[in-house]
């Protein structure tokens, strides 16, 4: 009992502590494959519960390995102010002005983007299933973490400004609470990208731009509302927690003009495309008929591995606590 105790509460710390949450990623990778053309809806479709309980492997590597965080944010004003000229696009330029290690220090997400596209289309071209699978999974969080505005700020949760918390409840406490209820994902069909560099440094600035509004938004409300109209105590799982309120939730969303919504709807026909344009750019392989349809025994020794580290360890690099 008290391990299944301690296993409820190790998730309901992660959901509200990590890029978008559970919740927020899975529903992005879902609703991303209804955007997919017929040629592609047969290998998705019949996977999407794989493609969905999968999107968030990425944050659970970062019990694993040190180097997956900066993979998920860039701290995009530490080079200046918007449109940060400062910083090179091109990953070569970028290194070459500030050396590796500091770009990787400040975070790495568009140019990850790069590469996990990258591998998706090779996967294509080998016809390879599981890898399709998998890195389709992968690349889905990445692309739906560059459209966080708080994975593009380094008051990345409110440490700064005596906000502690808001990164959980922008991306987390909001959609939990509205999405199922409010929200529509059913938003028309995945385009392929000609330029999919500039499209997600795009999506990057754009967050970026986002964050002040996301900061003093909530800093302007938090003085309205006392302390017991702020948070509330909930049971989840059998389990008491504190929580921001539902009311001040939705005073917040309202405040921000439904901008979490916006940025999932984003997310979803980004993610969509960028599988869509991997699978074009991989000469469009027929997905009927593919090999290594089952994963290996190495592939669920990972998974397998994933699930204890985040349960178990302590995590690797910057927290978003």
């Amino acid at each position: 009992m008290k391990k299944i105790f301690l296993s409820a509460l190790l998730l309901l710390l992660f959901q509200q502590v990590f890029c978008w949450g559970f919740f927020a990623h899975k529903k992005i990778n879902y609703f991303a494959v209804f955007l997919l053309p017929p040629e592609m809806m047969v290998l998705y479709k019949p996977n999407i519960d794989f493609i969905s309980e999968h999107a968030v492997d990425p944050d659970k590597r970062r019990y694993m390995v040190s180097a997956e965080g900066p993979r998920h944010y860039i701290d995009i004003d530490h080079y200046g102010k918007y449109p940060y000229d400062g910083i090179p696009h091109k990953w070569d330029d970028a290194i070459k002005k500030f050396s590796e290690d500091s770009v990787r220090a400040y975070g790495i997400v568009p140019w990850w983007v790069d590469i996990m596209l990258s591998r998706l289309t090779k996967a294509f071209k080998e016809k390879d299933q599981t890898k399709i699978l998998k890195l389709s999974a992968e690349l889905g969080h990445y692309i739906a973490d560059a459209h966080v505005p708080l994975h593009a700020s380094s008051n990345h949760n409110g440490q700064l400004t005596n906000q502690q918390g808001i990164h959980g409840f922008w991306e987390s406490r909001i959609p939990e609470l509205l999405a199922d209820k409010k929200w529509d994902f059913f938003i028309g069909k995945a385009e392929y990208i000609s330029n999919p560099h500039d499209f997600i440094w795009k999506r990057v600035l754009e967050s970026a731009a986002a964050a002040d509004t996301v900061l003093k938004y909530e800093k302007d409300l938090s003085e309205k509302f006392s302390g017991d109209q702020k948070f509330a105590f909930e049971e989840r799982n059998g389990i008491i927690i504190k929580q921001y309120s539902a009311a001040y939730s939705i005073a917040y969303n309202n405040k921000m003009g439904n901008m979490v919504e916006r940025r999932m709807r984003q997310s979803i026909y980004a993610v969509a495309s960028f599988w869509y344009t991997a699978w074009v750019n991989a000469g469009q392989p027929d997905l009927k008929n593919l090999s290594n349809k089952n994963f290996s025994e190495e592939d669920l020794k990972e998974f397998d591995e994933l699930n204890q580290q985040w349960r178990n360890s302590s995590l690797k690099g910057r927290t978003e606590e």
